[in-house]
């Protein structure tokens, strides 16, 4: 009795959209940073042969060209809303930005993750870390915005205070990234972001006043 024929993928290339290889690629990344987005291992997981990946794309490098900039679409748009979005009182709208931050992550932490692999890819290819100089900036930029209400426009500390408050989110993403965390952290690392950057400053805004 001849044993069943092994079943097949089919390479079926307009059954998968050029988002989903984006996508597939995106949780690679989230997994195992970007040594981990190959052809063949995605082509794998979404059940098809490389053939669906060269209907939708050129090459890897094209791959990760849209990836990055998919990336960088999400954090503008980010960044246009927390722009737009204003408390009327200053220090209210900090501490918004600081929650809208810690936010970030998601329910498994996916965009802290793709970031911090993504600034280790940065240091090693020029172009990604030429972008990720100009999204620091972007960021900052906005968070100094937001200080100079509550320095009464003083123009050199909001870029101090600024600074201080990226740095301390950048550095909770790597906190938060672990695998075993303790019970309340995010919570820990918004209490006292927001105590020392931001209701600090409020009250000697106020002795100011």
């Amino acid at each position: 009795m001849k044993a069943a024929p092994k079943t097949r993928k089919t390479s079926e290339g307009p059954r998968l959209s050029r988002e989903d290889w984006i996508d597939a690629a995106f949780k690679a990344v989230v997994d195992g940073g970007f040594d981990n987005v190959r052809v063949l291992v995605l082509a794998d997981k979404l059940g098809v042969t490389r053939g669906s990946f060269y209907w939708h794309f050129a090459d890897h490098a094209e791959l990760v060209s849209d990836l990055l900039k998919q990336w960088r679409d999400y954090q503008r748009e980010q960044d246009r809303i927390a722009r737009s979005e204003i408390d009327p009182d200053p220090q209210k709208d900090l501490e918004r930005l600081i929650e809208i931050a810690l936010r970030h992550g998601g329910k498994d932490l996916e965009y802290m993750r793709f970031e911090l692999a993504l600034r280790g890819y940065g240091r090693r290819d020029a172009e990604v870390a030429k972008m990720l100089v100009d999204v620091d900036q972007e960021r900052m930029d906005m968070v100094k915005e937001k200080y100079m209400r509550l320095t009464n426009n003083d123009a050199q500390k909001s870029q101090e205070l600024a600074s201080l408050f990226y740095l301390a989110i950048v550095g909770s993403y790597q906190a938060l990234s672990r695998p075993v965390n303790p019970p309340m952290i995010r919570e820990y690392l918004k209490s006292i972001i927001a105590n020392y950057l931001v209701q600090e400053q409020q009250a000697v805004r106020g002795k100011k006043r």
